[in-house]
């Protein structure tokens, strides 16, 4: 045996394995200096967030953006199959007087190697010492093992990605897109249900429990984009955020305990996962301009609402312990942050762009269809 080889292949077999058990079986992060997925994912979301920012705004660069997610899964799985095979392919090349014929060179134990893990078997080597037999089989299970994970994998990933939606779907019919806590808080006083606000809190307290989970779990859910306008998690938990925090210090009326229980439940997910992703900055992000304009608003509203002088002191401390955190996210995620009064120009998702790019294209083809031939009681170039 050449003991450089084998040591070489096991590290690479053992690096993979693990890499593998951390990402899609462990339900906590696992930080290390030697993960896969983790240095790929840091280096490729650079290039692909600036890629995707040189595009502009609106259809070409959120297709680009929201690809990546899907891509990076079948990018992980490519990468843990080629170092799988590298390694077992170091391995053998270590173990290759044992194998008929006797390879010539590493890239005939490597060639072996990917039969082997793909379980492949073409007969052209074969394994005949115990050994090498040994290797074998086990790097036919490896494979085996590593795209069944994978597989399981993706199926948990689509699960919570659609849990996650279900609430910032509904949001938007209330809260506007990108949503704001204005436009929430108004639109529950124009349809005289301000009493459901504890219920909605609620729904968001739970809502940011199980998506913190999920996500810390699996940190690749964070570059899961929304398919809907204007719309990100990111934003969605801050307009929420924002709407319990002037309830707790602007808003008379309105019960305060459900609020506060959700600001505690998001900000500690606000909290956790820039931690996570290595992000921190201060600050409320509002002005006492801009909070005055809200407090206008809500007072035209029919809002019961604590004087200025004593409501922004109390706003800008709570609302400071979690925007920056969100600000920063939505940044490094390249995703709409929640508004606050500023009127955003809006610019179509994904889906209604190409929907009404596929009509335009259609409607253009029949009328180019009808100009060509005009019929018998039509002149060409005019329209029926």
């Amino acid at each position: 045996m050449e003991p450089l080889a084998f040591v070489a292949g096991a590290f690479c077999i053992a690096l993979v394995l693990l890499d593998v058990f951390e990402t899609v079986v462990v339900p906590r992060p696992t930080p290390g200096r030697f993960r896969i997925a983790r240095h790929l994912t840091a280096l490729s979301w650079r290039g692909w967030r600036f890629m995707g920012r040189r595009l502009g705004n609106g259809l070409s660069r959120e297709r680009i953006l929201g690809i990546y997610a899907p891509a990076l899964v079948i990018a992980l799985l490519i990468c843990w199959l080629v170092v799988l095979v590298l390694g077992y392919g170091l391995v053998l090349y270590a173990l290759r007087g044992e194998l008929r014929p006797v390879p010539a060179d590493l890239g005939t134990t490597i060639y072996f190697a990917g039969t082997s893990v793909l379980t492949l078997g073409f007969g052209d080597v074969l394994a005949a010492g115990p050994l090498a037999r040994i290797v074998a089989l086990t790097a036919a299970a490896n494979g085996l093992g590593v795209v069944a994970l994978v597989i399981t994998y993706l199926f948990s990933l689509f699960g919570s990605f659609q849990r996650r939606e279900i609430l910032i779907v509904t949001l938007q019919a209330r809260a506007g897109a990108p949503p704001s806590a204005i436009v929430l808080l108004e639109t529950y006083a124009e349809l005289g249900i301000t009493a459901e606000l504890p219920a909605l809190f609620a729904d968001w307290e739970r809502w940011s429990a199980e998506v913190l989970d999920t996500h810390v779990a699996y940190p690749i859910l964070g570059y899961f984009r929304s398919s809907h306008d204007n719309m990100s998690w990111v934003s969605s938990l801050g307009a929420v955020l924002d709407a319990a925090t002037l309830v707790i210090t602007t808003i008379r009326g309105v019960s305060r305990a459900q609020a506060e229980l959700t600001r505690r439940v998001g900000g500690h997910f606000a909290e956790d996962i820039s931690n996570f992703v290595g992000l921190r900055h201060e600050g409320s992000g509002v002005t006492p301009a801009d909070f005055i304009e809200a407090h206008r608003r809500l007072s035209t509203a029919g809002y019961e609402l604590e004087p200025i002088d004593v409501a922004w002191p109390a706003f800008e401390q709570a609302r400071a312990a979690y925007s920056g955190r969100l600000d920063a996210l939505a940044e490094y995620w390249a995703v709409p942050a929640a508004r606050w009064v500023e009127e955003h120009a809006a610019t179509g998702s994904v889906v209604h762009e190409l929907t009404a790019a596929a009509h335009h294209h259609d409607q253009a083809g029949r009328d180019i269809e009808a100009d060509a031939d005009p019929g018998p009681d039509r002149a060409p170039g005019t329209r029926p």
